[in-house]
Protein backbone atom coordinates (compact mmCIF):
# COMPACT_ATOMS: atom_id res chain seq x y z
CA UNK A 1 0.00 0.00 0.00
CA UNK A 2 1.30 3.31 -1.21
CA UNK A 3 1.99 6.23 1.56
CA UNK A 4 -1.15 7.87 0.02
CA UNK A 5 -3.54 5.53 0.29
CA UNK A 6 -2.79 4.36 3.73
CA UNK A 7 -3.33 8.55 4.97
CA UNK A 8 -6.06 9.27 2.23
CA UNK A 9 -4.48 12.83 2.32
CA UNK A 10 -1.21 13.21 -0.19
CA UNK A 11 1.98 13.60 1.97
CA UNK A 12 2.81 17.60 2.04
CA UNK A 13 6.28 17.38 0.71
CA UNK A 14 8.90 15.79 -1.43
CA UNK A 15 11.26 13.19 -0.19
CA UNK A 16 14.99 15.10 -0.36
CA UNK A 17 17.54 13.71 -2.35
CA UNK A 18 18.78 11.34 0.46
CA UNK A 19 20.83 10.53 4.11
CA UNK A 20 23.77 11.19 4.76
CA UNK A 21 25.80 8.74 7.49
CA UNK A 22 25.10 10.72 10.60
CA UNK A 23 21.60 11.33 9.93
CA UNK A 24 20.79 7.59 9.15
CA UNK A 25 22.46 6.98 12.53
CA UNK A 26 20.53 9.37 14.31
CA UNK A 27 16.71 8.70 12.33
CA UNK A 28 17.56 4.37 12.49
CA UNK A 29 14.53 3.93 14.90
CA UNK A 30 12.42 5.91 12.15
CA UNK A 31 14.41 3.98 9.65
CA UNK A 32 13.49 0.62 10.54
CA UNK A 33 9.80 1.81 11.26
CA UNK A 34 7.42 -0.57 9.17
CA UNK A 35 5.53 1.88 6.82
CA UNK A 36 7.60 4.68 7.96
CA UNK A 37 11.17 4.01 6.47
CA UNK A 38 13.93 5.74 4.59
CA UNK A 39 10.75 7.63 2.57
CA UNK A 40 9.33 9.56 5.80
CA UNK A 41 12.42 10.12 6.68
CA UNK A 42 13.05 12.17 3.68
CA UNK A 43 9.91 14.17 3.27
CA UNK A 44 10.72 14.90 7.12
CA UNK A 45 14.09 16.78 6.14
CA UNK A 46 12.47 18.51 3.03
CA UNK A 47 9.36 19.47 5.44
CA UNK A 48 9.19 23.55 6.59
CA UNK A 49 7.16 23.85 9.42
CA UNK A 50 6.09 27.02 11.37
CA UNK A 51 5.49 27.14 15.11
CA UNK A 52 3.77 29.78 16.66
CA UNK A 53 4.37 29.98 19.91
CA UNK A 54 7.38 28.95 21.97
CA UNK A 55 5.39 28.65 24.75
CA UNK A 56 3.89 25.53 26.76
CA UNK A 57 2.60 23.48 23.22
CA UNK A 58 5.69 25.34 21.43
CA UNK A 59 8.32 23.64 23.70
CA UNK A 60 7.63 19.99 22.88
CA UNK A 61 6.94 20.49 19.54
CA UNK A 62 9.59 22.07 18.84
CA UNK A 63 11.47 19.74 20.54
CA UNK A 64 10.38 16.61 19.20
CA UNK A 65 9.72 18.05 15.58
CA UNK A 66 13.52 18.39 15.65
CA UNK A 67 14.21 15.09 17.28
CA UNK A 68 12.65 13.88 13.94
CA UNK A 69 14.58 15.29 11.97
CA UNK A 70 12.24 18.07 10.13
CA UNK A 71 14.47 19.73 7.71
CA UNK A 72 13.64 23.42 9.01
CA UNK A 73 11.52 24.92 11.90
CA UNK A 74 10.66 28.33 11.94
CA UNK A 75 9.79 29.51 15.61
CA UNK A 76 7.55 32.49 15.79
CA UNK A 77 7.09 34.44 19.24
CA UNK A 78 7.81 38.14 20.41
CA UNK A 79 8.17 37.47 24.33
CA UNK A 80 10.85 36.85 26.54
CA UNK A 81 11.03 33.76 29.23
CA UNK A 82 9.53 34.34 32.67
CA UNK A 83 10.14 32.83 35.65
CA UNK A 84 6.85 31.41 35.79
CA UNK A 85 7.51 29.72 32.13
CA UNK A 86 9.45 27.30 33.64
CA UNK A 87 6.90 24.95 35.25
CA UNK A 88 5.82 23.93 31.57
CA UNK A 89 8.11 25.04 29.06
CA UNK A 90 10.65 23.05 29.42
CA UNK A 91 12.61 23.95 26.17
CA UNK A 92 13.85 27.65 28.16
CA UNK A 93 16.29 27.15 31.51
CA UNK A 94 16.47 29.07 34.21
CA UNK A 95 19.09 30.61 32.64
CA UNK A 96 17.36 32.15 29.80
CA UNK A 97 15.06 34.03 32.50
CA UNK A 98 15.07 37.82 30.46
CA UNK A 99 15.65 36.65 27.11
CA UNK A 100 13.81 36.26 23.82
CA UNK A 101 12.03 33.25 23.87
CA UNK A 102 12.72 32.52 20.03
CA UNK A 103 16.00 32.49 20.81
CA UNK A 104 16.14 30.57 23.79
CA UNK A 105 14.09 27.91 21.92
CA UNK A 106 16.68 27.89 19.26
CA UNK A 107 19.51 27.31 20.91
CA UNK A 108 17.93 24.18 22.51
CA UNK A 109 16.53 22.93 18.75
CA UNK A 110 20.25 23.13 18.16
CA UNK A 111 21.78 21.30 20.77
CA UNK A 112 19.28 18.84 20.35
CA UNK A 113 19.60 18.52 16.64
CA UNK A 114 22.06 20.71 14.66
CA UNK A 115 21.23 19.11 11.54
CA UNK A 116 18.08 21.43 11.53
CA UNK A 117 17.35 24.81 10.05
CA UNK A 118 16.18 26.87 12.55
CA UNK A 119 14.10 30.74 11.10
CA UNK A 120 14.07 33.38 13.57
CA UNK A 121 10.68 35.24 13.36
CA UNK A 122 10.65 37.64 16.46
CA UNK A 123 7.22 39.33 15.65
CA UNK A 124 4.18 39.78 16.75
CA UNK A 125 1.48 37.95 14.12
CA UNK A 126 -1.39 40.21 13.07
CA UNK A 127 -3.13 40.47 9.82
CA UNK A 128 -0.71 42.70 8.03
CA UNK A 129 2.56 39.78 8.15
CA UNK A 130 0.76 36.56 8.41
CA UNK A 131 0.42 35.51 5.21
CA UNK A 132 4.42 36.69 4.12
CA UNK A 133 5.45 34.45 6.82
CA UNK A 134 3.57 31.50 6.20
CA UNK A 135 3.96 31.50 2.56
CA UNK A 136 7.29 29.90 3.49
CA UNK A 137 6.21 26.91 4.78
CA UNK A 138 4.53 23.82 4.02
CA UNK A 139 3.31 23.08 7.55
CA UNK A 140 1.39 25.49 10.63
CA UNK A 141 1.59 24.86 14.60
CA UNK A 142 -0.70 27.01 16.20
CA UNK A 143 0.73 26.81 20.19
CA UNK A 144 -1.05 30.36 20.57
CA UNK A 145 -2.87 31.09 23.77
CA UNK A 146 -5.59 33.89 22.43
CA UNK A 147 -8.84 33.38 20.10
CA UNK A 148 -7.80 36.47 18.43
CA UNK A 149 -4.91 34.79 17.12
CA UNK A 150 -5.93 31.46 17.02
CA UNK A 151 -8.98 32.80 14.15
CA UNK A 152 -6.10 34.46 12.49
CA UNK A 153 -3.89 31.69 11.78
CA UNK A 154 -6.78 29.34 10.67
CA UNK A 155 -8.33 32.40 7.98
CA UNK A 156 -4.46 32.69 7.08
CA UNK A 157 -3.68 29.07 6.52
CA UNK A 158 -7.33 28.85 4.53
CA UNK A 159 -6.26 31.56 2.45
CA UNK A 160 -2.96 29.73 1.67
CA UNK A 161 -4.53 26.39 1.53
CA UNK A 162 -1.82 25.05 4.06
CA UNK A 163 -2.71 22.28 6.91
CA UNK A 164 -2.74 23.55 10.62
CA UNK A 165 -2.60 21.44 13.25
CA UNK A 166 -3.99 23.05 16.20
CA UNK A 167 -3.46 22.31 20.39
CA UNK A 168 -5.34 24.34 23.17
CA UNK A 169 -4.60 23.90 27.09
CA UNK A 170 -6.46 25.38 30.16
CA UNK A 171 -6.38 23.71 33.72
CA UNK A 172 -6.16 20.11 33.41
CA UNK A 173 -8.25 20.31 30.00
CA UNK A 174 -6.36 20.16 26.19
CA UNK A 175 -8.15 19.92 22.68
CA UNK A 176 -5.99 19.17 19.42
CA UNK A 177 -7.12 18.93 15.69
CA UNK A 178 -6.18 19.13 12.72
CA UNK A 179 -7.38 22.32 10.24
CA UNK A 180 -7.20 22.20 5.95
CA UNK A 181 -9.98 23.79 4.59
CA UNK A 182 -9.26 22.08 0.65
CA UNK A 183 -10.26 18.75 2.86
CA UNK A 184 -11.97 19.39 5.67
CA UNK A 185 -12.95 22.08 8.58
CA UNK A 186 -11.27 25.22 10.11
CA UNK A 187 -11.25 26.60 13.77
CA UNK A 188 -14.05 28.94 12.20
CA UNK A 189 -16.10 25.04 11.79
CA UNK A 190 -14.86 24.51 15.35
CA UNK A 191 -15.99 27.78 16.74
CA UNK A 192 -17.84 29.76 14.46
CA UNK A 193 -17.95 32.77 17.14
CA UNK A 194 -15.14 34.03 19.45
CA UNK A 195 -16.52 33.91 23.25
CA UNK A 196 -17.15 37.10 24.95
CA UNK A 197 -14.42 38.91 25.93
CA UNK A 198 -13.12 37.82 29.43
CA UNK A 199 -15.41 35.15 29.76
CA UNK A 200 -12.67 32.02 29.05
CA UNK A 201 -9.74 32.81 31.30
CA UNK A 202 -6.55 32.47 30.35
CA UNK A 203 -3.52 30.09 31.03
CA UNK A 204 -1.79 33.22 33.42
CA UNK A 205 -5.44 33.69 35.18
CA UNK A 206 -7.08 30.20 35.60
CA UNK A 207 -3.40 27.98 35.35
CA UNK A 208 -2.70 25.06 33.47
CA UNK A 209 -1.18 21.51 34.64
CA UNK A 210 2.56 22.11 33.23
CA UNK A 211 2.90 18.31 32.34
CA UNK A 212 -0.50 18.79 30.50
CA UNK A 213 1.68 20.44 27.72
CA UNK A 214 3.50 17.49 27.00
CA UNK A 215 0.85 15.59 26.62
CA UNK A 216 -0.78 17.78 23.60
CA UNK A 217 1.95 18.88 22.23
CA UNK A 218 3.49 15.58 21.55
CA UNK A 219 -0.16 14.41 20.17
CA UNK A 220 0.60 17.84 17.33
CA UNK A 221 3.77 16.29 16.06
CA UNK A 222 2.42 13.22 15.90
CA UNK A 223 -0.19 14.98 13.65
CA UNK A 224 2.38 16.74 11.92
CA UNK A 225 4.51 14.10 10.47
CA UNK A 226 1.65 11.98 9.44
CA UNK A 227 0.27 15.43 7.62
CA UNK A 228 4.58 15.58 6.27
CA UNK A 229 4.96 12.27 5.52
CA UNK A 230 0.97 11.16 4.71
CA UNK A 231 0.93 8.09 6.68
CA UNK A 232 -1.82 6.89 9.55
CA UNK A 233 -4.81 8.73 9.64
CA UNK A 234 -5.01 11.91 10.90
CA UNK A 235 -7.53 14.28 13.18
CA UNK A 236 -8.47 16.01 10.40
CA UNK A 237 -12.54 16.43 11.06
CA UNK A 238 -11.98 14.93 14.34
CA UNK A 239 -11.44 16.90 17.23
CA UNK A 240 -9.27 15.06 20.34
CA UNK A 241 -10.04 15.89 23.83
CA UNK A 242 -8.25 15.05 27.03
CA UNK A 243 -8.95 15.12 30.42
CA UNK A 244 -5.86 15.16 32.82
CA UNK A 245 -7.27 15.19 36.11
CA UNK A 246 -9.19 11.32 35.06
CA UNK A 247 -6.77 10.28 32.67
CA UNK A 248 -9.79 10.17 29.54
CA UNK A 249 -9.44 10.98 26.15
CA UNK A 250 -12.29 11.28 23.94
CA UNK A 251 -13.20 11.96 20.04
CA UNK A 252 -15.55 14.55 18.89
CA UNK A 253 -16.66 14.86 15.29
CA UNK A 254 -16.20 18.00 13.20
CA UNK A 255 -17.38 18.74 9.61
CA UNK A 256 -17.36 21.63 7.34
CA UNK A 257 -19.98 24.53 7.90
CA UNK A 258 -21.58 23.92 4.15
CA UNK A 259 -22.83 27.36 4.46
CA UNK A 260 -19.93 29.20 5.90
CA UNK A 261 -18.45 31.11 3.14
CA UNK A 262 -14.31 30.66 2.29
CA UNK A 263 -11.99 33.02 3.85
CA UNK A 264 -10.53 35.34 1.32
CA UNK A 265 -9.10 38.18 3.68
CA UNK A 266 -8.06 38.90 6.80
CA UNK A 267 -9.52 41.29 8.89
CA UNK A 268 -8.98 42.97 12.47
CA UNK A 269 -9.05 40.34 14.72
CA UNK A 270 -8.82 42.08 17.94
CA UNK A 271 -11.88 43.66 16.58
CA UNK A 272 -13.59 40.24 15.32
CA UNK A 273 -13.25 39.04 18.96
CA UNK A 274 -14.79 41.89 20.71
CA UNK A 275 -11.61 43.88 21.96
CA UNK A 276 -11.47 46.64 19.34
CA UNK A 277 -8.03 48.23 17.90
CA UNK A 278 -7.51 50.76 19.73
CA UNK A 279 -6.80 50.84 23.44
CA UNK A 280 -9.61 51.37 25.45
CA UNK A 281 -10.11 55.16 26.77
CA UNK A 282 -8.05 56.11 30.20
CA UNK A 283 -9.77 55.06 33.28
CA UNK A 284 -9.15 57.60 36.65
CA UNK A 285 -6.09 55.44 38.42
CA UNK A 286 -3.41 55.63 41.25
CA UNK A 287 -0.24 54.18 41.46
CA UNK A 288 1.02 51.18 43.67
CA UNK A 289 2.92 54.20 46.19
CA UNK A 290 -0.21 56.10 46.49
CA UNK A 291 -2.42 53.22 47.40
CA UNK A 292 0.22 52.23 50.24
CA UNK A 293 -0.59 55.98 51.74
CA UNK A 294 -3.93 55.29 51.45
CA UNK A 295 -3.66 51.69 53.08
CA UNK A 296 -1.78 53.20 55.87
CA UNK A 297 -4.37 56.11 56.37
CA UNK A 298 -6.99 53.17 56.23
CA UNK A 299 -5.69 51.52 59.00
CA UNK A 300 -5.33 54.81 61.20
CA UNK A 301 -9.07 55.72 60.79
CA UNK A 302 -8.04 58.51 58.55
CA UNK A 303 -10.04 57.24 55.37
CA UNK A 304 -12.37 54.67 54.55
CA UNK A 305 -12.42 52.88 51.07
CA UNK A 306 -12.65 49.48 49.00
CA UNK A 307 -9.91 47.21 47.65
CA UNK A 308 -10.58 45.16 45.54
CA UNK A 309 -8.71 42.72 43.68
CA UNK A 310 -10.08 40.90 40.50
CA UNK A 311 -7.87 38.16 39.80
CA UNK A 312 -8.86 34.76 39.99
CA UNK A 313 -8.53 32.89 43.38
CA UNK A 314 -4.95 30.93 42.43
CA UNK A 315 -3.68 33.78 41.50
CA UNK A 316 -4.50 35.74 44.73
CA UNK A 317 -3.05 32.74 46.79
CA UNK A 318 0.38 33.19 44.98
CA UNK A 319 0.49 36.92 46.53
CA UNK A 320 -1.62 39.23 47.83
CA UNK A 321 -2.06 43.14 49.18
CA UNK A 322 -3.11 43.07 52.79
CA UNK A 323 -6.51 44.51 52.95
CA UNK A 324 -7.48 43.56 49.77
CA UNK A 325 -11.05 41.74 48.82
CA UNK A 326 -11.08 39.12 46.23
CA UNK A 327 -13.47 39.63 43.63
CA UNK A 328 -13.24 37.91 40.28
CA UNK A 329 -13.25 40.50 37.36
CA UNK A 330 -16.19 37.65 35.69
CA UNK A 331 -18.34 38.05 38.67
CA UNK A 332 -18.62 41.82 38.56
CA UNK A 333 -18.75 41.87 34.73
CA UNK A 334 -21.80 39.30 35.20
CA UNK A 335 -23.16 42.08 37.68
CA UNK A 336 -23.54 38.83 40.31
CA UNK A 337 -21.10 40.90 42.99
CA UNK A 338 -20.62 44.94 42.84
CA UNK A 339 -19.32 47.45 45.61
CA UNK A 340 -21.60 49.36 47.90
CA UNK A 341 -22.90 52.25 45.72
CA UNK A 342 -21.52 55.31 46.66
CA UNK A 343 -18.21 53.74 48.29
CA UNK A 344 -14.52 54.88 47.20
CA UNK A 345 -13.18 51.69 45.22
CA UNK A 346 -9.83 51.12 44.41
CA UNK A 347 -9.22 47.42 41.81
CA UNK A 348 -6.16 45.96 41.20
CA UNK A 349 -5.07 43.24 38.95
CA UNK A 350 -2.20 41.42 38.04
CA UNK A 351 -0.87 43.91 35.74
CA UNK A 352 -3.56 46.71 35.36
CA UNK A 353 -5.36 45.82 31.91
CA UNK A 354 -8.34 43.42 33.88
CA UNK A 355 -8.54 45.91 36.86
CA UNK A 356 -8.97 48.94 34.75
CA UNK A 357 -11.49 47.24 32.64
CA UNK A 358 -13.68 46.36 35.84
CA UNK A 359 -13.02 49.78 36.64
CA UNK A 360 -14.52 51.16 33.27
CA UNK A 361 -17.31 48.71 33.91
CA UNK A 362 -18.54 50.22 37.17
CA UNK A 363 -17.95 54.00 36.35
CA UNK A 364 -20.27 53.31 33.40
CA UNK A 365 -22.55 51.74 35.86
CA UNK A 366 -22.77 55.08 37.94
CA UNK A 367 -19.17 54.21 40.13
CA UNK A 368 -17.72 57.82 39.84
CA UNK A 369 -15.46 57.24 42.92
CA UNK A 370 -14.06 53.63 41.18
CA UNK A 371 -10.14 53.84 40.24
CA UNK A 372 -7.71 51.56 38.91
CA UNK A 373 -4.68 50.39 40.41
CA UNK A 374 -1.94 51.19 37.86
CA UNK A 375 0.48 48.33 37.02
CA UNK A 376 -1.40 45.92 39.54
CA UNK A 377 0.62 43.63 41.87
CA UNK A 378 3.46 43.16 39.83
CA UNK A 379 4.18 47.14 40.20
CA UNK A 380 2.81 46.72 43.67
CA UNK A 381 5.66 44.39 44.60
CA UNK A 382 8.10 45.97 42.73
CA UNK A 383 7.85 49.11 44.69
CA UNK A 384 5.77 48.24 48.06
CA UNK A 385 6.69 44.74 49.00
CA UNK A 386 9.87 43.31 47.38
CA UNK A 387 9.74 40.42 48.81
CA UNK A 388 6.49 39.58 48.10
CA UNK A 389 6.35 36.88 44.96
CA UNK A 390 5.46 36.96 41.60
CA UNK A 391 4.03 35.01 39.09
Amino acid sequence: MSIEMASGLPPLTAPAPGLGREEKERYSRHLILPGFGEEGQLRLKNARVLVIGAGGLGSPALLYLAAAGVGTLGILDDDSVDTSNLQRQVIHSVHDVGTSKARSARDSVHALNPLVEVVLHEVRLDERNALEIFSGYDLILDGTDNFATRYLISDAAEILDKPCVWGSILRFDGQVSVFWSTHGPTYRDLYPEPPAPGSVPSCAEGGVLGVLCAQIGSVMVNEAIKLITGTGRTLLGRLLVFNASDMSWREVGLRRDPEREPITELVDYQLFCGRGTEAPAAVPGISAAELAGLLAERTAGQTDFDLIDVREPGEHRIVSIDGAQLVPRARILAGEELPEPGRTVYIHCKSGGRSAEVTAFLRGKGYDRAFNVDGGILEWVRTVEPDKPVY
